[in-house]
């Protein structure tokens, strides 16, 4: 397998991904709305084995088009997160739902060899099980977390020798990105210590599982070499560590520099809590991560040391939904 087609490859995780796979030799097709800048894969964008397509997944004569010769799909392409999901549900569903069936279709038909999907942890809910593991019920409380578990059924269902199709559940992705997000817990927290000197804490013990994206850029290439035997119809959480919210702003404290910070913790209704166990992939796949979430935060302070993120507290580009709203997209 040389052909690789990544959906949303200019993305948080997709802007990490596509160097690695350039690196490793394969061809790599991105398609993507690029909504957050067409600069987020320019240290690759001449690379011979990279074509860059802008554009919809929606569009059926697109896919049609491009994904002959592809010999896998890395999926990664939606509408991230509850808060951006529900602000136009039905955009939502028309990219993480409706465009996902026609995807899989024409991938299966065009002989695509394997189809990895980017699914969610959150698809459980809520459990009052310490360690969630894949045998457990899905219980989806929001659209987002609804549709990316209808998917999953869609894409099992399509599965056959010829057709690997492989589900990844990742936890909160961490860390710096050429496409950077600064709304996600991890990376909220670091922007606010190190460009406010104080973080602000709602709660504090509700736990996050998060994973560093160079582990889970690590593992979408390892996806593409795992036997077929290991993966096909397989589904794998990817999280493996779970902190409470006010640990993860201690993790924080620690790496900027305690005299420089301080936490301010705040009441909060919001009670979701999430644990994921990771035993599976580590057991039958050998994956365990590299990195931490201290890795995380260190890669993140340094970024803002060397300048690398300008205007981080206004821009709007490291803002799922403030970039959506202004691309009149909600």
């Amino acid at each position: 397998m040389r052909k690789i087609l990544v959906t949303g490859g200019a993305g948080y995780v997709g802007a990490v991904l596509v160097p690695k796979l350039l690196a490793k030799g394969y061809e790599v097709k991105v398609i993507d709305l690029y909504l957050y800048g067409e600069h987020v894969l320019d240290r690759v964008k001449d690379h011979p084995h990279l074509t860059q397509i802008k554009g919809d997944i929606r569009d059926k004569d697109l896919l049609r088009r491009e994904i002959p010769g592809t010999d896998a799909v890395i999926h990664l392409a939606c509408i991230s997160n509850d808060p951006s999901y529900e602000l136009n549900p039905q955009l939502g569903k028309s990219i993480n739902y409706d465009a996902f069936l026609p995807l899989v279709e024409i991938s299966k038909r065009e002989q695509v060899k394997r189809f990895i999907f980017a699914s969610s942890s959150s698809v459980y809910g809520v459990k009052e099980e310490s360690e969630v593991t894949e045998e457990l019920s899905l219980e989806p409380l929001t659209d987002y977390s609804k549709y990316k578990a209808l998917c999953e059924k869609y894409l099992l269902a399509q599965k056959s020798e010829e057709f690997i199709v492989l589900i990844l559940r990742p936890a909160t992705v961490c860390g710096y990105s050429p496409r950077l997000r600064l709304d996600l817990t991890v990376n909220i927290l670091t922007n606010h210590a190190v460009n406010q000197k104080k973080i602000t804490v709602f709660g504090g013990e509700q736990k996050r599982p998060n994973i560093h994206i160079a582990d889970m850029t690590d593992l979408y290439l390892k996806s593409l070499t795992y036997h077929k035997r290991k993966i096909s119809g397989q589904i794998f959480n990817v999280g493996y560590e779970n902190h409470k919210v006010m640990e993860i702003a201690q993790m924080v404290r620690k790496v900027i520099g305690a005299d420089q910070l301080t936490i301010d913790a705040q009441p909060s209704n919001d009670k979701r809590s999430y644990s994921i166990s990771s035993e599976k992939i580590k057991t039958e796949l050998g994956f365990v991560p590299a990195h931490t979430i201290e890795d995380a935060i260190r890669d993140l302070k340094d970024a803002f040391d060397q300048q690398w993120i300008p205007n981080p507290l206004e821009d709007i580009r490291y803002y799922n939904i403030k970039t959506m709203q202004a691309a009149k997209l909600i």
